[in-house]
């Protein structure tokens, strides 16, 4: 069943622009699936999917290829979400719209950056936890830089 119901999330949010996971419930009902916000919650995480902007500007949830992450709508995307990205000591602090925080939080980690050792997203702020110091002050720099060049 729930194979089957991930595999129906792909398919509605490849064929809607979907941004809620409100509509993603109501798009599953229509298909025969009964789920709650808590089911929706967790596949939104197991299928690692986040929110990019579409070529006509609006926030809709993806599956990103590792290729798709380089895209410059994603890039828009996540820079456009955050309003400030500052260190203290070994934590990373990045400020965002409201409900922005885990769609960045999903780009950081797609990162993959060896100096990363976990991220936490709640509504608007992220914390990114670097191994020491020195590389979160690196982190927080060169998360400025692709905000500045983007």
């Amino acid at each position: 069943m729930k194979i089957k119901r991930q595999e129906k999330i792909i398919e509605l949010i490849e064929k809607y622009n979907i941004d809620t996971q409100e509509e993603l419930i109501s798009r599953l009902s229509e298909a025969g699936y009964t789920v709650t916000q808590a089911t929706i919650s967790r596949d939104i995480r197991e299928l690692k999917l986040v929110k990019a902007m579409t070529a006509g500007g609006v926030y809709k949830y993806i599956q990103p290829t590792r290729n798709e992450i380089a895209l410059p709508k994603f890039n828009s995307a996540f820079a456009d979400s955050i309003l400030r990205v500052d260190s203290a000591g070994n934590l990373v602090v990045i400020r965002t719209y409201p409900g922005m925080a885990q769609p960045v939080a999903s780009c950081i980690d797609a990162l993959n950056d060896e100096d990363l050792l976990g991220c936490v997203g709640g509504d608007d702020t992220v914390l990114v936890v670097i191994r020491d110091a020195e590389r979160a002050r690196i982190v927080c720099e060169k998360l400025r830089q692709i905000l500045h060049t983007l």
